[in-house]
């Protein structure tokens, strides 16, 4: 089996981890300092908080804003779940937004269009009209690793007030125009899961230039506890969000190559784009010119509109090769369906999520392996 992803683990991630386990300081220790601090010399942000998940990182970010019951978030609907539920853990709504149809980022003109549509009073959601000045938050995806058009979506932000909440799970290294992201909206977040650029196991975090968050993301992501973290000792209402000690050394070992991670990951995209460049059937990823580095987490085709992606997954399951929609519109979801969602209200975003393929894509991956799975899947296609 050619599985859909496999970490990139070396023998100095299984010895930094092993040092942590030996000397026994499994939990708020100093690998968890040493950690934050490269990945906050790496992104060029002020302060870094890490945490158990990239979902706890978003979270903390928009609990930091002091959100009130009945403020809404407007989010993408092509992202994973955890982008829209941080809203609900605080009272917020989400309104979703659609999508860009080559990066599958937010559209632009999506957004301004369903911005002007708010202000007009003919945006109604559940039956309810939704009010303008109770848009107060954006949840900025970048897709896939590739970053938002910031220069176009920043200003129809900014005109209203909208406080911008940078997602970069999946987008750890990427650049827009020269600058890292994480660093557009007031604080951003990123993930660690196995199959990102770098893992930690299970892990997250959030990102900022700004104090105040940084030390209520510190202190909530610990029970609540004040700057001194004094035992027993809380001042306001946490979590346990901690990120423990051998996770943190994982990932201290990760980030210590990670230019050479995004350089192996890079590599493998560029043979997948040569290989399935002539296959008919299949759309390869659009990287866009104002991306100045695309940090590859999945590698997602577009299948033609004749093709039955749930049928190629199954046929290439049969021949040894694991292979994921991604993703499932978010607002047509079992739970957000019973808010008033439904078919119909994002085009972009249920057209492309019918049709998007993720193929197994990992660091250490061979040109052999690759060639296997373009093989194939191209005759696979040949049945429709």
């Amino acid at each position: 089996m050619i599985p859909l992803s496999k970490p990139f683990i070396q023998e100095d991630d299984i010895n930094e981890v092993l040092s942590v386990l030996q000397s026994r300081w499994l939990a708020l220790g100093p690998y968890l300092s040493k950690f934050e601090e490269i990945i906050s010399e790496y992104t060029g942000s002020k302060y870094a908080v890490a945490v158990n998940s990239g979902t706890s990182a978003l979270h903390l970010i928009l609990k930091a804003l002091d959100p009130k019951p009945g403020e809404y978030m407007i989010v993408p609907s092509f992202t994973f779940i955890s982008s829209a539920n941080v809203a609900l853990f605080e009272g917020v709504i989400p309104i979703f937004v659609d999508i860009d149809e080559e990066t599958y980022n937010t559209s632009p003109d999506a957004l301004e269009d369903l911005l002007i549509r708010i202000e007009k009073g003919k945006y109604y959601l559940n039956g309810n009209k939704v009010d303008i000045k109770k848009v107060k938050y954006f949840m900025g995806v970048d897709i896939f690793g590739q970053p938002l058009d910031w220069d176009r979506i920043t200003p129809i932000l900014k005109e209203r007030n909208i406080t911008i909440i940078e997602d970069s799970c999946e987008a750890l290294g990427a650049e827009y125009k020269g600058q890292k992201v994480g660093n557009f909206g007031i604080a951003g977040a990123f993930a660690f899961y196995p199959n990102k650029q770098i893992t930690t196991g299970e892990g997250g975090i959030t990102v900022t230039n700004d104090e105040k968050i940084y030390k209520l993301a510190k202190s909530m992501r610990n029970q609540g506890r004040g700057e001194d973290e004094e035992w027993l000792s809380h001042i306001r209402l946490g979590h346990n969000y901690r990120m423990d000690e051998m996770s943190a050394a994982l990932g201290y070992s990760q980030m210590k190559k990670i230019d050479k991670i995004l350089e192996m990951r890079g590599k493998v995209a560029s043979t997948y784009n040569e290989l399935l460049n002539k296959v008919e059937g299949v759309r390869p990823p659009a990287v866009k010119e104002y991306t100045t580095k695309m940090s590859w987490f999945v590698y997602v085709v577009l299948l033609d509109e004749t093709v039955n992606r749930d049928k190629v997954i199954d046929m290439l399951k049969e021949r040894g090769i694991q292979s994921r929609n991604y993703f499932q519109p978010v607002h047509l979801q079992p739970f957000y369906r019973r808010s008033g969602h439904s078919e119909g209200e994002l085009p972009n975003t249920e057209k492309i999520s019918k049709r998007t393929l993720a193929l197994p894509f990992y660091t250490a991956m061979t040109r052999e392996e690759i060639e296997k799975v373009v093989d194939n899947l191209k005759d696979v296609l040949k049945s429709f």
